[in-house]
């Protein structure tokens, strides 16, 4: 599933050629998503609106329209956005179609069917989603430190990395930031969270924000299926460490990477580098 880095990549890029653009027709397709989207309902909700921005929380991303109404999107496992000429050729699992002014379409796409294309009215203009109020910090920004982490840690006896998971702790970190965050930390995945120190907390804290910049940077992770609007696949998988690694030698000391199983989510880490 994407995480941070992808869903901030694709947000920029759409961010780029649909802020300013008026809506000027939806269609909708056959084919599942998580949540059923009604082709009369979202046609009434967003025709002859204008696109004000396009914003990240977590995983999700928020369009925000004209008349404080919004678009709350999630790429699910295998979702991706392109946005074109309405006479390119319609990908086969294309779910949505939104035709914009100046001679644009904007497709949402998604094999699997796992997405969501959710309208939602906003409190106030450049509020977000009620639906997003129970996330945790955004850990690109200022809220975001080892405090926080310890906080939300005290007393609790699941794993570290479980912990991190948890998006109502820290939104948008998910399975493969999470690996590569606890190896930079030397912190094993499994510890109990109440068994860090405050200086463990830093680090983990700290090697969350530097992975997470470094993977937007690279325009994020494929592992199978994420492309960015453009049809381009991430860059950072060459600098994984230790995700997707079992049975590799360690970059840093040579040791065998290993897989363990966390809370139904595969772990990979070095039983060197992570004591």
């Amino acid at each position: 599933m994407p995480e941070l880095p992808e869903v901030e990549t694709v947000r920029r890029a759409l961010a780029c050629r649909l802020v300013g653009r008026l809506i000027r027709a939806v269609r909708v397709f056959p084919g599942p998503l998580r949540t059923p989207v009604s082709e009369a309902a979202l046609a009434a909700a967003v025709t002859g609106r204008r696109i004000l921005s396009v914003r990240r929380r977590a995983k999700y991303l928020v369009v925000e329209l004209e008349g404080r109404q919004a678009l709350l999107l999630h790429l699910g496992m295998t979702g991706h956005f392109q946005v074109g000429p309405p006479s390119a050729a319609r990908e086969k699992h294309t779910r949505v179609e939104w035709q914009l002014d100046r001679g644009l379409a904007w497709r949402y796409a998604d094999p699997r069917g796992f997405g969501q294309v959710r309208v939602c009215t906003l409190a106030a203009a450049g509020a977000l989603p009620d639906a997003l109020a129970g996330l945790g910090p955004e850990p690109l920004e200022g809220a975001f430190s080892g405090a926080t982490l310890a906080t939300a840690g005290q007393g609790r006896r699941c794993a570290v990395k479980a912990l991190i998971l948890d998006q109502a702790v820290v939104a948008g970190v998910g399975n493969i930031y999470a690996s590569e965050a606890c190896f930079r930390a030397g912190v094993r995945p499994w510890r109990a969270a109440a068994a860090l120190k405050r200086r463990d907390w830093e680090r983990l804290a700290a090697a969350i924000r530097a992975v997470l910049e470094e993977a937007v940077a690279c325009g994020g992770t494929t592992i199978s299926d994420f492309r960015d609007v453009d049809g381009r696949t991430g860059r950072f998988d060459v600098r994984l460490q230790v995700y997707g690694r079992d049975g590799e030698p360690c970059q840093l000391c040579g040791d065998r990477i290993r897989r363990r199983v966390i809370a139904g989510r595969s772990s990979f880490y070095c039983p060197h580098c992570q004591k």
